[in-house]
């Protein structure tokens, strides 16, 4: 069994990571300081992983081995049920070792948006709102909400999250594109179906030392008052920051803190994430002269569907991933998908 992984690689990033963490200025900086240490200890575990497989493996190896020599037929079972469970782990270990690129390991903004169709799509927005956070929380990934506006009668017309943990970008950028509900509506006194449109936006946390540029003067800066979660305390005084990009038109918000100067630095982190996808997807532009970030949140644009009427399904448009499930699927049980994308972007 051989595991797709630059051990001799990763040993080298921690080589010469590691003495950074003796430099006396690392805490000057203190969101730097944070990212190294999470940068190691990442590949601390990640080498610790592979260790661990190739000792189960060589364990395994070596109890067949024996049982051949003494022709005992008893150990058949305990070794094919190591075998299936080594396998499985390599699977999953193969799967994360794809995630190599740049920002892959690290944090990363998602922000729901719905389309068209009013309080539908709002309602659907917020139902994938739930979706994501039981699947957060089922990962062990921390989540703080930066910006949530309730829509007029129910769900939400944005919601803006900041998920932290190991390969969150990595994992979640299956979830970028435009979603898709077909259901009975519940708003609908004839019962009648509808069929509703969100768009989910997932890009990396940016640090401040990457070269984005964000002038003063390219700033439209708006104070507001808090109107999502936080209570009664965070929305007496005009704490919120909305911050507006005039050359792209980009737009971060954050509402989530009772200090306005926390916020915009917040609001500052998130827009200069939107304009490093922006910058990618112009270089992908110009190579392929194709932008996904320009199609109507609408039909034929789809990443994936959910239909809950006149049968059950959620189905993934690019790789054909689909499952009858759908309960599960709303229950945060994403990584079928996940994995399933993972697969279908190497083989693309």
């Amino acid at each position: 069994m051989e595991v797709v992984f630059d051990l001799a690689g990763r040993q080298s990033q921690l080589t010469e990571l590691e003495p950074k963490l003796e430099d006396p200025h690392l805490w000057d900086n203190p969101s730097h300081a944070q990212d190294l240490g999470r940068r190691i200890k990442r590949l601390q575990n990640e080498i610790e992983r592979h260790n661990r497989i190739e000792s189960r493996a060589v364990d395994i190896e070596t109890l067949i081995e024996m049982s051949e020599e003494e022709k005992d037929e008893s150990q058949a079972e305990e070794i094919s049920i190591e075998l299936s469970s080594l396998q499985s782990t390599v699977e999953e270990y193969e799967l994360e070792c794809t995630l190599s690129g740049e920002h892959d390991a690290g944090n990363c903004y998602i922000t729901i948006h719905p389309g068209a169709g009013g309080t539908e799509s709002c309602d659907w927005a917020d139902m994938l709102l739930r979706m994501y956070n039981r699947y957060f929380e089922n990962k062990g990934f921390e989540v703080e909400v930066i910006d949530h506006q309730p829509g007029d009668e129910a769900g939400v017309k944005n919601s803006t999250l900041w998920v932290k943990g190991d390969y969150a970008f990595g994992r979640l950028q299956s979830e970028h594109g435009i979603h898709r509900l077909v259901r009975i509506s519940p708003f609908d006194s004839q019962s009648r179906r509808h069929t509703s449109f969100t768009s989910v936006s997932v890009v990396p946390e940016i640090e401040d030392n990457e070269e984005i540029e964000i002038e003063e003067k390219d700033l439209r800066v708006d104070t507001y008052r808090s109107s999502g979660a936080g209570g009664q305390h965070v929305n007496k005084t005009d704490s919120a920051v909305r911050l507006t990009h005039l050359p792209t038109g980009l737009v971060a918000s954050c509402q989530n803190d009772r200090s306005q100067h926390k916020n915009r630095a917040t609001a500052m982190k998130v827009l200069r994430s939107r304009l490093y996808e922006l910058q990618i997807k112009e270089q992908e532009e110009r190579l392929a002269a194709v932008s996904a970030e320009k199609k109507e949140i609408g039909w034929g644009n789809q990443i994936r569907s959910y239909v809950f009427h006149p049968y059950n399904m959620v189905k993934d448009h690019r790789t054909s991933h689909e499952t009858g499930n759908v309960q599960a699927v709303m229950d945060g049980d994403l990584d079928p998908f996940i994995e399933s994308f993972l697969r279908w972007k190497i083989s693309t």
